[in-house]
């Protein structure tokens, strides 16, 4: 297996752990460990890179939140 769909198995098994209601990080490493027969450690790194992909999308979606209330208070500062 690639190290490409090796990580986007583990992303799907980490996020199905998550969908079924697991909550414990260390629970969600040993199932996909388990279930997969991959290295913890590779299973840590790839679910950083998830968390670091989906903070990503959280902050491109909060960001049209704030942009929209600081620029009407620029706008009506800067008149």
């Amino acid at each position: 297996m690639n190290r490409t769909t090796q990580s986007t198995n583990i992303k799907q098994a980490i996020n199905n752990l998550l969908d079924k209601g697991l909550t414990d990080k260390q629970d969600i490493y040993t199932k996909v460990v388990e279930d997969l027969g991959v290295p913890r450690p590779t299973v840590r790194r790839v679910a950083r890179d998830l968390r670091n992909e989906l903070l990503q999308k959280i902050k491109i979606l909060q960001s049209e939140v704030p942009e929209l209330e600081g620029n009407s208070k620029t706008t009506e500062s800067s008149d």
